[in-house]
Order: C-alpha cells, then sequence, then structure tokens
C-alpha cells in the first residue's frame, strides 16, 4: 500500500512542475503530510529518476492551498517575485471571533488574495462573498479577488494588481 509520501514522492519526480506542486499540496492538505516526509524519501533513495525535480518541487509545497487554483494563485504571486504569502489566513473581527479564512495573503501588510472559483456564483454563496467582503474591508483588509480567466489568461495583470496593493501597504516589492 502506498504512503501519502510516497505517492507525493513518485508525483513529484514524475509530472511537471506546476502539476507535481498542487497534486503535493493537495495531498499535505488531505493528509497531513509535511514536506520534509517526502524530502526523507529522496534522501533515501537519492539515486532515482526525477530527484533533482523532485527537491526542486518541495520548498514550493504548501498544504494550505485548498485547490489547484489556490496552488497556481500562488506560484504564479511568487514566480513573480513576491513575497510567499501565507495561506488559510483567519480573520478575526472586532470581538475576536474567526468569521472568515482567506486562501492566501500578507497578514503583516493586510492584503489578502482570494480565489473566486465557479462555485462562488451561484446566488447564496455571492451574497455571503459580498457581506463577507465588507466586513473584511471595515477591518481594514484590502483583498484582491481573483478568477480562472484572470489566473490563466492574464496572470501578469493579476501580479500587477497584488503587487499594487502591497506596495500601497508598505510591502517591499
Amino acid at each position: 500500500m502506498a504512503t501519502p509520501a510516497r505517492t507525493a514522492f513518485d508525483l513529484g519526480r514524475r509530472l511537471p512542475r506546476l502539476e507535481a506542486i498542487a497534486a503535493v499540496d493537495a495531498l499535505c492538505n488531505a493528509t497531513g503530510l509535511k514536506p520534509i516526509d517526502v524530502s526523507r524519501l529522496a534522501d533515501r533513495y537519492a539515486g532515482m529518476r526525477g530527484i533533482a525535480r523532485l527537491r526542486g518541487i518541495l520548498d514550493d509545497v504548501d498544504g494550505g492551498a485548498e485547490s489547484p487554483p489556490e496552488t497556481h494563485t500562488r506560484l504564479v504571486l511568487v514566480d513573480a517575485g513576491l513575497p510567499r504569502p501565507q495561506t488559510q489566513i483567519r480573520i478575526r473581527n472586532r470581538s475576536g471571533r474567526v468569521f472568515a479564512r482567506s486562501d492566501l495573503g500578507w497578514v503583516q501588510w493586510w492584503v489578502l488574495v482570494e480565489y473566486d472559483g465557479a462555485d462562488h456564483w451561484n446566488r447564496g454563496q455571492r451574497a455571503r462573498d459580498i457581506e463577507r467582503l465588507a466586513q473584511l474591508e471595515a477591518l481594514g483588509w484590502t483583498v484582491v479577488r481573483v478568477g480562472a480567466e484572470l489566473l490563466y489568461d492574464r496572470p501578469e495583470a493579476m501580479v500587477a494588481r497584488v503587487r499594487e496593493k502591497l506596495r500601497a501597504a508598505g510591502a517591499p516589492v
């Protein structure tokens, strides 16, 4: 029986970078696997084909990603030279209760990035998202919303938007 670490080991050696990171992110998210567990396997089987590829992706793995587009968003931003964002940021209201969780962002600069998939466009979810955005902005957060078209067809525009918001918040970008 294959373990999550062995599955990640094989995927990371065989898949192209973007696919490999998204797959290993998903495994880490679903199972609690840590990149160090995969790295230990790479040390044990250092002579196997694809080990250099595997080692090249492990620093970019983040088990906080809850979907491949979240992984892709993070990688586009990091590959463009922006600071690595934190994933699944818990946002508290003024009374200290967690009322939201953001896909990724930079707590120190109060900038969040939200990937909106197709499920965000039904009437009920759209209404909840509008209310949540108003609450986040009222607390001082800046939110950059990203959809598939922006992420996959115009990634440079997405990077420019995020960079602009980070710069305005005082980030050294």
